[in-house]
């Protein structure tokens, strides 16, 4: 029979329980007669402290507790894609319509995956055949923009045997490999990263569309990326954009800590847009994991890990996927106020010791791999994770230890938010490491010569932040007139490349081709004005061509007009040269 410890403390979402002598860390617990969800995070003795994922009011001492001596886990398989779910894996529809009600009754239990719904399991594989773990058995089309692959699971081998075929439910046995049944669904410790059979070096950039990105910022499929910035600097608007436009096939967005009407954005807005390539619905390719400021806390340090799971299994597959974490600062908070409950030694700020390896080993789990299988097949894990410190304070512990372990940061600026120049990336402080990596897919997608071409409009970005000193001391007038251009050609940088607007149909989007263009055409006329000025042509004169409007409503050609664009080089140097 089944030992039950009992209630001894109740602190908030941590609940202390005596008589655990059999517990393990990280088990999975149901807290008194109202079956609450807890997991075990430290043990002492026979003492388990327990970290309860919904609201703990009027739980008191020597009311039970129900070890189930698994890990807390997550169920893979066909039915993930379009699905919303809390940080724990309850799909959200499927609880409102069993607690007949849109709040979370206390105790609800609801499966991850549909058990009901049944599958068109198309096998790939035949009896008889050797297979090992990751090897790919089968496919089921899981919605019309991604196929869904059955997969052996890790540390299963041996020779196929009853293989089927037909229309399954996500347990029904579809084959045997040697001893072991197989369904359509697996079940993985969340806090277990997937195996994988090596890492590989990322080359290929993810292309989000977004010009300050994708220009000077750039992020490979695979790495790592945090968005720092003050409230109202556009965090999640940006991590939206990335969920909408980024070049990857399965998007996985989670909702951490933030507004709930934040995120009620989110829950209405995404099941209506529209996946520019295909022209489906790009929830059909999508997770949502909402778990919002009003939620149980403990459950926001659960749902990075939940989310980060399902994407890998995803990636195993070999699919590109792109993970949105918003935000990561909230999950550190729910850590600060867990270990705060647990009585332990505060690091900096109130935060635990041990913020840094938990920030490091999540994002640690991306990365572009060889999955496991014999065909040897690649998928990459991109995890892009929004921080919001206190104040706009860079310098706090989340943002730091966060940048220690990623290699792209997109800082936003309030002042640029301020004055409404979005996306409020500042391009002075921010920075990418993947430059020598994606240079030589943007000079085969792009332009030979962009490399160069980036180095030079970071150079005159820089160069306008030094003589916008010497303008606020003394005035423009005491500039030479080739300066006075470097700030005309900044302006123009600034203003009609970097500046983007998400709501606008043609802006909201920019293809590696375009930007090229965009950016060739303010270099171009930048070099002509400079051989135009030593030739003896006035800076007024530059200035006020008629070229110059078009090249600020560059953006606004549609990317099959392209032709246009291209031209706009050609005019530039003969007008200039007339």
């Amino acid at each position: 029979m089944q030992k039950l410890g009992k209630i001894i403390k109740v602190s908030g979402p941590l609940v202390v329980a005596s008589g655990m002598d059999d517990a393990k860390m990280y088990d999975v617990v149901k807290v008194s007669e109202k079956k609450l969800i807890g997991e075990i995070i430290e043990l002492k003795g026979d003492k388990a402290s327990i970290q309860v994922y919904e609201e703990t009011s009027g739980l008191g001492p020597d009311e039970p507790v129900y070890p189930t001596d698994k890990p807390l886990s997550v169920e893979l398989g066909p039915g993930l894609l379009t699905s919303i779910y809390d940080g724990i894996q309850r799909p959200l529809q499927a609880i409102e319509a069993k607690a007949k009600s849109p709040y979370i009754t206390r105790g609800i239990e609801a499966n991850g995956i549909d058990r009901k719904k049944k599958w068109e399991f198309v096998p790939t594989v035949k009896n008889g055949d050797t297979v090992g773990e990751g090897d790919v058995i089968g496919e089921v089309d899981e919605t019309s923009l991604i196929k869904h692959k059955v997969m052996v699971p890790p540390g299963v081998k041996g020779k196929i045997e009853g293989i089927k075929k037909g229309e399954y439910t996500v347990e029904d046995t579809i084959a045997k490999v040697g001893s072991t049944n197989i369904s359509m669904m697996q079940i993985w410790p969340i806090r277990q990263p997937r195996p994988v059979q090596s890492q590989l070096l990322p080359t290929e950039p993810l292309l989000t569309g977004q010009r300050v990105i994708d220009a000077f910022f750039p992020v490979v499929k695979g790495g790592t990326a945090c968005v720092p910035g003050p409230f109202g600097s556009g965090k999640t608007v940006v991590q939206h954009q990335l969920a909408k436009w980024a070049d990857a096939d399965v998007i996985i967005f989670i909702g951490c800590g933030e507004r709930g009407n934040e995120m009620t954005d989110v829950l209405q807005e995404f099941p209506e847009l529209i996946d520019p390539k295909t022209g489906k619905a790009l929830m059909e390719r999508t997770v949502l994991i909402a778990n919002t400021s009003n939620m149980p806390v403990a459950a926001r340090e659960a749902s990075v890990y939940t989310g980060i799971t399902i994407a890998e299994y995803f990636r195993d597959m070999g699919y590109k996927v792109a993970l949105m974490a918003d935000s990561t600062s909230r999950w550190a908070e729910a850590l600060r106020e867990m270990s705060g409950r647990l009585e332990e030694m505060p690091g900096e700020e109130g935060y635990p010791a041990y913020l840094g390896s938990r920030t490091a080993s999540f994002y640690e789990r991306a990365g572009y791999v060889t999955c496991l299988g014999s065909d040897k097949r690649e998928g990459s894990l991109t995890v892009i994770g929004a921080v919001s410190p206190p104040g706009g304070d860079l310098s706090e512990p989340v943002t730091q230890n966060t940048l220690r372990v990623v290699k792209v940061f997109w800082g936003l600026d309030a002042q640029l938010a301020y004055r409404r120049h979005f996306p409020a990336i500042n391009w002075l402080t921010s920075y990418s490491l993947y430059y020598n990596d994606v240079n030589p897919f943007m000079k085969q997608n792009a332009g030979d010569d962009w490399p160069e071409m980036r180095t030079q409009a970071m150079d005159l970005l820089q160069q306008e932040a030094r003589l916008q000193e010497i303008v606020r001391l003394v005035g423009v007038e005491a500039l030479s007139a080739k300066e006075q251009l470097v700030l005309d050609t900044a302006k123009a940088i600034r203003e009609d490349f970097l500046h983007q607007n998400a709501f606008d149909d043609v802006d909201t989007y920019t293809s590696a081709k375009k930007m090229y263009w965009m950016l060739k055409a303010i270099l171009t006329f930048h070099h002509e004005g400079i051989k135009a000025l030593d030739a003896g042509k006035e800076l007024k004169q530059l200035i006020e061509l008629p070229i110059k409007d078009k090249i600020a409503k560059a953006k606004m050609i549609e990317e099959k007009n392209m032709s246009e664009l291209e031209k706009l080089t050609e005019q530039i140097k003969s007008e200039i040269n007339k």
